[in-house]
């Protein structure tokens, strides 16, 4: 069974202001989260921030967020950008 992850549409504007290099990880970890959910203990620094959100590392610089409610398929990555700027 695989997982439906959508990208908040907040994130769109900053698809366009991340490189090539990290846009490229975002997009595999999206395919991660499609195929084995939202545990990714094979990506850089990945943890649970708890209340269903995550996080890991695309590059030295740059994160991804993502919430899961227990009991759903349902993945929302809300976050890609810069760790300075990250909501956790």
């Amino acid at each position: 069974m695989g997982y439906s992850v959508t990208v908040k549409r907040k994130l769109d504007r900053e698809l366009l202001r991340l490189p090539p290099g990290v846009k490229k990880l975002l997009f595999l970890l999206v395919e991660d989260l499609k195929a084995d959910g939202p545990y990714q203990p094979a990506w850089p620094n990945y943890s649970p921030l708890g209340s269903g959100k995550y996080h890991c590392h695309l590059s030295h610089k740059y994160v991804a967020c993502w919430i899961w409610q227990k009991g759903t398929i349902e993945i929302e990555v809300y976050y890609a950008g810069s760790r300075e700027n990250a909501p956790y």
